[in-house]
């Protein structure tokens, strides 16, 4: 016979078994996974203590791969099979791909479609599944820790993550077997983990300088609410480059050519991280580097020519950063705290610039390393309802606006950027040509005005529009982005319900350097941009109102137009017609004035003709009653 456990009322259910979650950390340079463990959030080492796992998989003939720590050795002795930093490879298409190609000593397969795959000896792989290589080697570390499976994980992002980006980033997720139950921005989970949601009331400042990425995000907390206000960054900043910096002044110091060959500039690379990384704990360090003649350089770098070097790297965050307090609409003082992120953060010359910049001695209490891991298994453990009295909300936002393509190449922006997500818009637009029955819906993301200066995300159709005059049709497009930055678009048309959608998928998304570019250029060109929209506008005018008095005149301009009458619309209609695809919106706009000056008369009598047809054979009681 079965037993049931049975409450008294009024008293409090037998807790519920406590799930596994994780947090996890999938990084350019390292991955981490981390675990709430006796209330305790921590990340998990291997069996020899490793916390940091190597973002590198190599691939071996055999077909089985290998990941993580014993595979740097194999980077410079076998590249095209050893793989390293992919996460700039998700999400991007072939021409992405292609211009990082010199960068990266890999073999590209063309695809058609999509991102392109990397040829290695165990055959041809996506960026997509080779993430999931590193997420599966992270996930039996965890749950060999916890000793049993994953109920589910959160995946911590960049912030400036496209919706392509996050998308390939899920079926990563999805190849590993693991069940996503949050895409969470990285500055978010970094102030999370510094428990930023409990009682510390206030606006926050999140400087995160990783491996590849400068990020910086404005929170604000309030009553339980954590809210991000604005996010900004640099794609192209972080230790890479200040470790070339470093090996810049070595090769200088040592007298080597900057035509040393490929191995000789990767073993100049290393002795400056090893550099970088002592210099951070002690004042002077010891080098020796190997001349391509044989002969060895001696010499010492100290902390002050440390600085000296890698000062205007740093000094390039502070840009964004004012940017980021302009977008969020606060000041310098409004800041309470500044949290540290990201393994360059240990370098002295970084928390003394940030410290100045906003006025405060910066948060470093947590390895920068390791607390986004830690944020992200926080949010995990909540999710998966380990803490059901724990009411923290977070509202994160977007990083890019998101519309619509419009007549004449222009940009319908229904989300604007750091817009709180999750969010829903809507917005009716309606058919430019007469008897049109199907709406092509071009889905772009960007800051710029017309269509080709954003990137395309998606495109659909809505058909069985019924033929109406132009204008007549009402379609509702609504946007929804989701908490996790999914984008999904519907269209519907009003009168007849018919309706269509697609859940935002593309093949490739944007770089964050190209995001970057996107805002910069957006600030550029702000001012011809609203020109450019001003004649485009006008130009799309002036072709609905020829073609439509174009029709209108073939339909009744001998029954109702005297020949004098005709010959003035012809040529107003010739004179827009010779400046509507100019440049000038004021001669179009004067053009377009003249023209409904003379035609006005026409289409008041084409008014008064239809009404007369209309009650043609009609009493005046049938449309009384």
């Amino acid at each position: 016979m079965a037993l049931f456990e049975i409450s008294e009322p009024g008293e409090a259910p037998s807790t519920l078994p406590h799930r596994r979650a994780a947090g996890i950390d999938l990084g350019t340079t390292n991955s981490l996974v981390a675990t709430v463990m006796e209330e305790v959030a921590a990340t998990i080492g291997d069996e020899l203590g490793q916390h940091l796992l190597p973002s590198v998989v190599r691939y071996r003939a055999d077909g089985s791969p290998l990941v993580g720590l014993t595979n740097q050795q194999f980077i410079h002795d076998d590249p095209l099979n050893t793989i390293s930093s992919v996460k700039r490879f998700m999400g991007r298409g072939v021409e992405d791909i292609q211009t990082l190609a010199n960068k990266f000593p890999y073999e590209f397969v063309h695809a058609e479609r999509g991102m392109p795959r990397i040829k290695t000896v165990a055959g041809d792989f996506s960026p997509v599944e080779v993430s999931a290589e590193i997420l599966k080697a992270l996930k039996v570390r965890v749950e060999q820790t916890l000793e049993g499976p994953l109920d589910g994980v959160v995946i911590t992002v960049p912030a400036y993550f496209d919706d392509a980006q996050r998308q390939a980033t899920k079926d990563a997720a999805h190849l590993a077997g693991l069940k996503v139950l949050r895409f969470l921005n990285e500055p978010t989970a970094a102030a999370i983990a510094y428990g930023l949601d409990q009682g510390a009331e206030g606006i926050h400042a999140i400087y995160d300088l990783g491996g590849g990425t400068f990020d910086i995000s404005i929170l604000r907390f309030s009553k339980g609410v954590f809210e991000v206000l604005a996010t900004a960054g640099d794609s192209a900043l972080g230790g890479d480059d200040i470790d070339r910096a470093i090996a810049e002044w070595l090769l200088e110091q040592a007298d080597i050519g900057a035509d040393a060959d490929h191995k000789r500039l990767q073993e100049v690379m290393y002795h400056a991280r090893v550099a970088k990384e002592l210099l951070t704990e002690q004042d002077s360090v010891e080098l020796t580097i190997r001349r391509p003649d044989g002969t060895d350089w001696h010499g010492q770098m100290n902390r002050a020519e440390f600085a000296e070097q890698i000062k205007p790297i740093i000094h390039r965050t502070l840009a964004p950063c004012k940017r980021v307090l302009r977008d969020a609409g606060i000041e310098l003082r409004d800041i309470c705290e500044v949290v540290m992120v990201g393994g360059s953060t240990r370098i002295p010359l970084v928390r003394e610039m940030a410290g100045k910049f906003f006025h405060c001695e910066p948060h470093v209490d947590i390895d920068p390393d390791k607390v986004v891991a830690i944020g992200a298994a926080i949010q995990a453990d909540i999710l998966a309802g380990n803490k059901p009295d724990n009411d923290m909300l977070l509202l994160d936002v977007i990083p890019l606006s998101l519309g619509i393509e419009t007549m004449g190449d222009l940009v319908e922006k229904l989300i604007p950027r750091n817009t709180t997500i999750p969010v829903t818009r809507g917005q009716k637009f309606t058919t430019f040509k007469d008897g049109q029955t199907a709406m092509a819906i071009h889905v772009v993301q960007g800051e710029r005005e017309l269509v080709r200066d954003n990137r395309s995300l998606a495109r659909f159709e809505l058909q069985g529009i019924p033929p109406m005059v132009a204008g007549a049709a009402h379609i509702q497009v609504t946007f929804q982005v989701d908490a996790d930055g999914l984008l999904s678009v519907s269209a519907k048309e009003q009168s007849t319900g018919v309706e269509t959608g697609i859940v935002v998928k593309p093949s490739y998304g944007l770089s964050d350097g190209e995001v970057e570019k996107m805002l910069r250029d957006s600030l550029t060109h702000a001012s011809d941009d609203v020109n450019i929209r001003r004649l485009r506008e006008y130009q799309v005018e002036a072709e609905r109102a020829f073609n439509v008095l174009q029709v209108a005149l073939n339909e009744n301009g001998e029954q109702l137009l005297s020949s004098v009458e005709r010959a003035r619309i012809d040529t107003a209609l010739d004179a827009l017609q010779s400046v509507r695809q100019g440049k000038d919106y004021l001669a179009i706009k004067k053009a377009m004035t003249v023209l409904d000056r003379v035609s006005s008369e026409f289409a008041e009598r084409r008014m008064n003709a239809s009404i007369h047809d209309a009650l043609t054979g009609h009493k005046v009681n049938e449309f009384s009653e």
